[in-house]
């Protein structure tokens, strides 16, 4: 897909993988405006700040009408609690669900006839490995990115017959605000996001920007005993 002189929305731009995205296509001619809840947090210049809460249907309604001529989508903004299943807040849970899938859901529909209205337009959706792996600590979010997951195979059957391609961008842990917890090995975000940009430009439909989520899509395969030997 050709970047140069295109407009692009990312949510949640205001910090993290989003932001990096963001100065990304900014810094190859894309014209970007940075969707944030509060939008004076982004601090990127070159771009256009947007008021954008994902979780927020007249929030949603009212960026679409600011942010016009939009043929690329990346649907950044993304939430983690940690809740497990059993022990967490099904409030945290549901939270979860309303930003990750329907927050995804809701935005996408909302700029799809911008988007169909260009001969060629790309829609990303920042995925994860728990997208296709369980963490016993943190049900509610593996959850919310399966079905997040599978919401971006459908849209992207949906969107093809009007030119529109649709990709999931699988990651593991990466040196921002969400896995600041979590004690492993994190990979840069400003990296994820140059494979990310370069897949939008390539016209890639999956994404898959390191070791860890090459090997656990290949243990798809071998299904529960190959991912989780120690309960199968």
């Amino acid at each position: 897909m050709k970047l140069q002189g295109s407009t692009a929305l990312v949510t949640g731009a205001n910090r993290g993988l989003g932001r990096h995205i963001a100065q990304q296509l900014r810094d190859r001619g894309v014209t970007v405006y940075a969707g944030a809840r509060v939008p004076s947090s982004v601090d990127l210049a070159g771009v256009t700040p947007l008021a954008l809460d994902v979780t927020d249907l007249d929030s949603i309604a009212a960026a679409a009408a600011v942010a016009q001529d939009v043929s690329i989508l990346v649907n950044n903004a993304g939430i983690g609690t940690g809740a497990a299943f059993l022990t967490g807040s099904v409030s945290d849970i549901r939270r979860e669900f309303d930003t990750n899938f329907f927050g995804t859901l809701d935005v996408t529909r909302a700029f799809a006839a911008q988007l169909t209205a260009h001969e060629e337009s790309y829609v990303l959706n920042i995925l994860s490995v728990l997208s296709w792996f369980s963490s016993a600590t943190s049900g509610g979010y593996s959850a919310s990115k399966s079905a997040e997951w599978s919401l971006t195979n459908g849209l992207r059957q949906e969107l093809a017959q009007h030119g529109t391609r649709v990709a999931g961008l699988h990651v593991g842990y990466m040196d921002t605000d969400l896995a600041s917890a979590i004690e492993a090995p994190k990979l840069d975000p400003a990296e994820i996001a140059r494979i990310a940009v370069d897949g939008i430009e390539s016209g890639e439909t999956e994404i898959i920007a390191d070791e860890l989520s090459r090997n656990v899509r290949a243990g798809l395969a071998g299904g529960v005993a190959a991912l989780y030997p120690d309960v199968a």
